[in-house]
């Protein structure tokens, strides 16, 4: 059991999956995670925000009977996905006479994946509120965050904004509250850059409406709790802003080392020009600090061999990746080489077409790079500097 207590009457009950090493069967989870699920106990009603993951859900129902509950009247679900909403159908067995509040899209997701009944459901409007007696819950929607039936919500006079995934990080982590704000940011960023960033221009709406509202606590469901918000609201208005950093990242894959002295080759020569540059062998590489990498770089340019004519595979998931996160970057180049011949540029910018970047010419050489590539290369990375220099959100 491992119950912990927000303030007064209101509890976290979820549980902390310090093992678990992929979400999604996709992403990464070098640091765990937690499904947070809280109970709420009003003067008249109770009610429990969001359940847990269906692997985790003896935890849950430990930790409600430690607390002594005996009768649930609503449970909240602010996200359809299951490791959030998986344990509805067992908690409504358990305890049969509670209702579930959600919004009218969530609604027809839980009934879709889980198969709850239609005499289950509270549906609220957006801003419409609930009370438990001394305590008001008021609903907001926020949409795309990151499945479009998401929403969160305040629980008035206690000042405490439940967000479910928004602001979210996947931490297995045993203090309720953050306490190293440095693992923190890089967790909340690998987490946004993962899941939240294709839907970044949505965010920055739901930043301006929750400014509208007070609170003290955002509480996340996974994750470390914020007992400062301004923390990630700040750090998640720079990431959704339209500036980027003066950086450029260089995911690579070469396979009889042309394509890599290519790479080195443009390495040195921006660092030689002062410009932050990481490369990332897409063979090995974590794609999740690649994608940390694209919240903030002004440029990438891929690199890759041709092989039957086509980019290499590796290469190619590397761009299906930018294309998906749809990140801010401002410019887009390809390096590579190739034997007899192919479509490779032609193939890579097609992959990429949700990705609003200036196209820089890019350097396709034939078998090994000679002398004159080599300039070629060097050319380009005058090239990204200039665009960097007279860019008005590089930052």
């Amino acid at each position: 059991m491992a119950v912990r207590k927000l303030t007064e009457e209101i509890y976290e009950v979820g549980a902390i999956d310090w093992d678990r090493e992929l979400f999604d069967e996709l992403i990464p989870l070098p640091d765990g995670t937690s499904y947070n699920a809280y109970i709420v106990k009003g003067s008249e009603k109770t009610v429990l925000l969001d359940t847990v993951d269906p692997t985790k859900k003896d935890v849950l129902f430990d930790n409600l009977d430690y607390l002594g509950i005996e009768k649930i009247d609503y449970l909240v679900s602010h996200h359809a996905e299951q490791d959030h909403s998986g344990t509805i159908p067992e908690v409504l067995a358990q305890f049969p006479e509670t209702k579930v509040i959600t919004n009218p899209k969530c609604k027809g997701m839980l009934q879709d994946h889980l198969h709850v009944s239609e005499e289950k459901f509270i549906e609220v409007e957006d801003g419409e509120q609930v009370s438990l007696g001394n305590k008001t819950m008021k609903f907001i929607y926020t949409p795309w965050v990151h499945w479009p039936e998401t929403m969160i919500t305040l629980l008035e006079e206690d000042r405490v904004l439940f967000t479910c995934d928004l602001f979210g990080s996947h931490m297995a982590a045993s203090n309720l509250f953050v306490e190293d704000k440095g693992r923190d940011y890089l967790s909340a960023k690998r987490y946004y850059a993962e899941i939240m960033m294709p839907f970044r221009n949505l965010i920055k709406g739901h930043l301006k409406k929750i400014e509208e509202y007070d609170f003290d606590i955002i509480a996340t469901s996974h994750g470390p709790i914020y007992d400062e918000p301004d923390f990630i609201i700040d750090a998640y208005k720079g990431w959704v802003s339209d500036e980027v950093k003066d950086e450029v990242i260089i995911p690579w894959v070469s396979m009889h080392g042309s394509t890599e002295h290519m790479v080195d080759h443009l390495v040195d020569t921006l660092i030689e020009k002062g410009v932050k540059v990481t490369p990332f062998n897409l063979t090995t590489t974590d794609i999740g600090e690649l994608a940390m990498a694209l919240v903030d770089a002004a440029t990438v340019v891929l690199a890759t061999p041709t092989v039957l004519t086509g980019p290499h595979p590796k290469a190619v998931y590397g761009a299906y990746l930018m294309n998906a996160l749809r990140p801010k970057t401002k410019f887009v180049s390809l390096i590579g080489s190739y034997g007899w011949g192919g479509r490779m540029p032609q193939m890579i910018q097609d992959t990429i077409k949700n990705v609003n970047a200036e196209f820089i010419e890019p350097v396709i050489v034939k078998g090994h790079p000679s002398e004159e590539d080599f300039k070629a290369i060097e050319e380009l990375a005058y090239s990204i500097v200039e665009k960097h220099e007279g860019s008005k959100e590089i930052i």
